[in-house]
Parts: structure tokens; C-alpha cells; sequence
């Protein structure tokens, strides 16, 4: 994912969220609407997110420094997951607290009775656009992946946040419209505290999903199977590589991705041929695989009949053990 096309869709989601918020506010104001009210403050706390991951967005870009030697990518992931702790407390569980409230206070829309209606259709329209934009900036990199498939890989935090976000501000309208409408047309309260229980039980379950998510991307997550398989043919796709002994990959943010992998040579006559034919694997790598931006190779001799005589411990030989005439590890 571009950096830019993540921060186009956040800040149509920005500005989207804003505008609605305010007219939310209005509306409770005018009616007591505790429906309004839950929405309005979804809208807040979506506002806060958009400008959240702004934020991390931003500092992510600092350069590494001797205590942090990998830079600041991660931060992109920390602040998403506090986007999802935001979601739910502010969001979900205060929704669900006004529901609470209202279901033991109901009473129904006596006055302005047609701004509430009025400021959920426009807002509707207006998370329409917002939602429009992040699905033709996800398409870019989405591919043939399945919406949840896209959701639960992506690297990059942003999209899938302002998705889930986009699309549980399209369906919160929706509860808040029918909570209204129905207290409208019946005088009973208790239909707006439904479908304010019923927008706090969905940013609740999104909070959770997004939680979910960041949370593996914080712990670490390796390549997908088909840069795994890029990078594997990028190694042994020369005469300087004769095999892979072990390979592991991690992302140090969602475009930096390190590759770590002992691999077994050919013998070399001098260092620097053996320093060339590594280069020239790097390369190859970097070719096949852009993010791969970090690259670790440590030279072995892998010694096939240790291998199979099953002694893990002695099939790879440290290159420089070799050309010492020491054993090998």
C-alpha cells in the first residue's frame, strides 16, 4: 500500500467524520435523540482515529536510531491498536451505556421530529463518499483477495481500519435511522434505546476484530506464501546458492520487510568471490521481493550425509570454520 493512497482515505474519512459529528450534536440537541447521541459520539471517536493514524503515519517515517537500529515502521501498528481501544471504550461502550440509560428512561421524539431523519440521511450519503474512497484505495493493492482475506493481511494497518470504520459508520446510520423511525412513528422510546444497543454491539465487535488483527501485526508477522516463494527462487536461482538450510522473515513495518536465512554454498576460492555471489543473491531478492529492504545471509557448507543421517547439529558448516580447517558447528 502507497502511503498516499492510505492517507487519502483517511483524510476523506477525516473530513467526512467531522462534518457529520457536528450536525449529530445538533440533531441531539434539537430532539434528545439518545440514538443521535451514540452516533455523534462514534463520529467523535472515528475523528480521533483518522487523526491517530495520521499521527502514526507520521512518526513512522523517523530514522533509526543506535536504541531503535530498525526505525519506527512498527508505529504505525501501535496506534492502530489504540484506534481499536478507542473504538471500544468511547465508541462501543458508551453507546451500550446509553442504551442502558434510555431503555429505563424512554420517552419518545416530542419536538424537531424531522431533524433527526434528515441528519441521518445526509450523514448516510456523506459516509457514502468516505466508504467510496477507501474501497477504490484498498482495490489498488487488494488484487483478487476476498474483502475479509484483504482485512486479515494486509500489512499496511491503515485501510483496513478506515474500512471496518467506514463500514460500521454506513451500518450504525442505518440502526440509528430505524431506531428514530421507529419511535417516530410509535411514540416509544424504547426503540431508540434498541438501536442505540444495537450500534454499541456492532463498534464493539469491530473494536474486537481490529484488536485481533493489530495485535498479530504487533507480535510479528513473517511473508505471505507467495513472497516467501519469490524470495526462496530469488536464493537458489544462481550458481552461487546450491541450497536454503533455513530462512525466516519478519516485517519491521508494512514496507519493511527482513530476511534472515542460512543458506549453503559452493566452495569459493577466495572471500571476496564468496562476498560477490551474495551480493549478486541480495540482489536478486530485492528484485523479486521490494520490501525486502533488510537481507541477513550467513554462508554454510551444508554437508549432505550428516543431513541424512539425521544430525541436524552437523549439517550446516560455517564457511568460515572451512576455510580455517577447523570442524564444522
Amino acid at each position: 500500500m502507497s502511503a498516499s493512497g492510505g492517507n487519502k482515505a483517511i483524510v476523506a474519512a477525516l473530513l467526512a467524520n467531522v462534518g457529520i459529528a457536528i450536525t449529530k450534536f445538533v440533531a441531539f440537541l434539537l430532539t434528545s435523540s439518545s440514538s443521535m447521541l451514540a452516533e455523534a459520539i462514534h463520529s467523535v471517536a472515528d475523528s480521533g482515529n483518522q487523526g491517530l493514524l495520521l499521527l502514526g503515519g507520521k512518526r513512522a517515517k523517523r530514522e533509526a536510531t543506535p536504541q531503535h537500529p530498525f526505525g519506527y515502521g512498527r508505529e504505525r501498528y501501535i496506534y492502530a491498536f489504540i484506534v481499536s481501544i478507542v473504538l471500544f471504550s468511547v465508541g462501543g461502550l458508551f453507546a451500550l451505556y446509553e442504551a442502558y440509560h434510555k431503555w429505563h428512561d424512554p420517552h419518545g421524539i416530542e419536538s424537531w421530529q424531522w431533524v433527526p431523519v434528515t441528519v441521518l440521511v445526509v450523514a448516510i450519503v456523506m459516509e457514502s463518499f468516505s466508504f467510496r474512497t477507501a474501497i477504490k484505495e484498498s482495490n489498488h493493492i487488494r488484487g483478487n483477495q476476498s474483502w475479509v482475506k484483504f482485512i486479515r493481511r494486509a500489512k499496511a494497518p491503515e485501510l483496513p481500519v478506515v474500512l471496518l470504520e467506514d463500514f460500521g459508520a454506513l451500518v450504525g446510520l442505518v440502526f440509528a435511522l430505524f431506531g428514530v423511525s421507529m419511535t417516530l412513528v410509535t411514540g416509544n422510546g424504547e426503540w431508540d434505546a434498541a438501536g442505540t444497543a444495537m450500534i454499541g454491539v456492532l463498534l464493539v465487535t469491530i473494536a474486537v476484530v481490529l484488536a485481533i488483527e493489530t495485535k498479530s501485526l504487533l507480535l510479528g508477522e513473517g511473508a505471505e506464501a507467495h513472497d516467501l516463494a519469490a524470495i526462496e527462487r530469488a536464493v537458489t536461482d544462481g550458481p552461487e546458492v546450491e541450497r536454503i538450510i533455513h530462512m525466516k522473515t519478519l516485517y519491521l513495518g508494512p514496507e519493511e520487510l527482513m530476511v534472515a536465512a542460512k543458506i549453503g554454498v559452493a566452495q569459493c576460492e577466495t572471500a571476496e568471490e564468496l562476498a560477490a555471489g551474495i551480493d549478486a543473491v541480495e540482489a536478486r531478492i530485492r528484485a523479486a521481493v521490494p520490501t525486502a529492504r533488510v537481507i541477513y545471509l550467513e554462508p554454510d557448507i551444508y554437508r549432505a550425509d550428516a543431513a541424512r543421517e539425521g544430525n541436524e547439529s552437523a549439517a550446516p558448516q560455517d564457511a568460515s570454520d572451512e576455510a580455517a580447517g577447523r570442524p564444522g558447528s
